[in-house]
């Protein structure tokens, strides 16, 4: 499990994937880049490739994006990204491919 850094849902936990093919964004380094990019965030469209728990769409959404597309190959890490946008109440501003 992990927490998100920053906005809205600031250090709310996601459910990650319970297996080690996948490994989240480390916080400092997803904090690192949102700090960066700040000002492009609020009403901004993401993508977020290879998604695994979301985490990177979940955060520039926290942050102000107005909607994110996640992509993840593994159908079983996709209902994660499913379970942590229903969690959030953001299941209208992603879209899990």
């Amino acid at each position: 499990m992990i927490r998100l850094t920053g906005g809205e849902f600031n250090g709310r936990p996601l459910e990650t994937p319970p297996h080690d093919r996948t490994r989240p964004t480390q916080a400092r380094l997803r904090q690192a880049l949102f700090n960066s990019l700040q000002l492009s965030i609020p009403d901004a469209r993401v993508l977020d490739l290879f998604s695994g728990s979301g985490a990177l769409a979940f955060e520039a959404l926290s942050r102000g994006a107005a909607f994110a597309v996640a992509i993840e190959k593994d159908a079983n890490t996709a209902r994660i990204i499913e379970r942590n946008a229903k969690t959030l109440k953001v299941v209208e501003r992603v879209e899990i491919r």
